[in-house]
């Protein structure tokens, strides 16, 4: 029998005890140098956890990132996308990252559990160890059964997407919708089509987004990764992107990041073409040299901000190098998986 104490559990092996488990609270300093008491996970963490990896942010190579909670609902993707993360984070488990579920009730558990303590808002990311929409065309969908129950509640789940299955999400009432944040990941035409296997074409992903804000949900864009790819004319590439955008909606919130490799992500690939970019080693693994990103971060911030008149921009996993280099505010980030 499977008990509360045990983490090592399979994803699919039921007996979890969360409304008998403690709520586990932390002081966590933010960006802005205050101290704040928050979840930092449901039980043992295996569906409700604060995401702290990139410990806080104080200078120099230091990552900026919030840390967020996770709603480790699921895990995996079924796309293909040869830089995607997950191949290290799961290569442990039996089918890597191939599309796995939690049992429903384990995640209901943890999900009430949580909405009965926790004391203020927070927003609770279901798409980072698997695509939040991955199963909506399932008995499994996270709209089924998962969503509703935030429903009037002073939270927000952040859905993190590259697919276009929304038909579940337009069909949801108007109060849910408040309760959401969907988040769509492109990438320009040539680089999705070179290493964003069984991705949606980004101009799927587009109106898809478009739908959503038509229908009154909160959408934000993800421009990330960011590759300089084909090297002539990758610019031109991004400017058309941004533009297709910015004609079909406008995003609450757009986020950029560069393309970037955990040793545990490249050596778990089996396409490592894109790996030729990374030439700069960082906390944060490999990355595109700090020149070349300012680049390519300056140009595409520059036309949002003057051809859209659009300023609320954020970078993903950047250092506070960058973020001082482009004179943005990293110690009141508003980024993709915050308020």
């Amino acid at each position: 029998m499977a008990t509360c104490n045990n983490y090592q559990l399979r994803l699919n092996e039921p007996g979890v005890c969360y409304g008998e488990e403690p709520v586990i609270y932390q002081t966590y300093k933010t960006l802005d140098g205050r101290r704040r008491r928050l979840i930092a996970r449901i039980g043992d963490g295996r569906v409700i956890k604060r995401f702290d990896k990139t410990g806080t942010a104080v200078s120099g190579e230091d990552i900026v990132c919030p840390h967020f909670l996770e709603l480790k609902w699921a895990y995996g993707c079924p796309l293909q996308c040869a830089y995607c993360y997950l191949q290290g984070t799961l290569r442990f488990l039996p089918n890597k990252k191939a599309p796995n579920k939690r049992p429903v009730e384990d995640v209901e558990a943890a999900v009430k559990r949580f909405l009965e303590e926790a004391k203020g808002p927070e927003i609770l990311n279901s798409g980072e160890l698997a695509d939040s929409l991955m199963w909506e065309r399932s008995e499994w969908a996270l709209s089924r059964k998962i969503l509703p129950m935030f429903k009037g509640t002073g939270h927000k789940v952040l859905l993190v997407t590259k697919l276009d299955w929304i038909d579940n999400l337009l069909r949801l009432d108007n109060a849910l919708k408040r309760n959401l944040i969907v988040s769509f990941s492109i990438n320009s035409e040539p680089v999705a089509r070179r290493w964003e296997i069984g991705a949606p074409e980004p101009s799927r992903r587009v109106e898809a987004a478009g739908k959503l804000y038509d229908a009154g949900f909160e959408v934000r864009v993800r421009l990330d990764p960011v590759v300089a790819y084909p090297e002539s004319g990758w610019l031109n590439c991004y400017v058309s992107l941004i533009d297709h955008i910015f004609a079909r909606l406008t995003p609450e919130r757009v986020t950029v990041g560069s393309l970037r490799g955990l040793i545990s992500t490249i050596n778990n690939s089996k396409d490592r073409s894109w790996t030729q970019y990374l030439a700069e080693s960082s906390k944060w693994g490999r990355r595109i040299p700090f020149e070349q990103r300012f680049e390519i971060f300056s140009a595409i911030l520059e036309h949002i901000r003057n051809q859209h008149n659009y300023n609320n921009l954020a970078l993903c996993k950047e250092p506070v190098s960058m973020w001082d280099a482009l004179d943005m505010d990293w110690k009141h980030c508003r980024c993709n998986c915050t308020w």
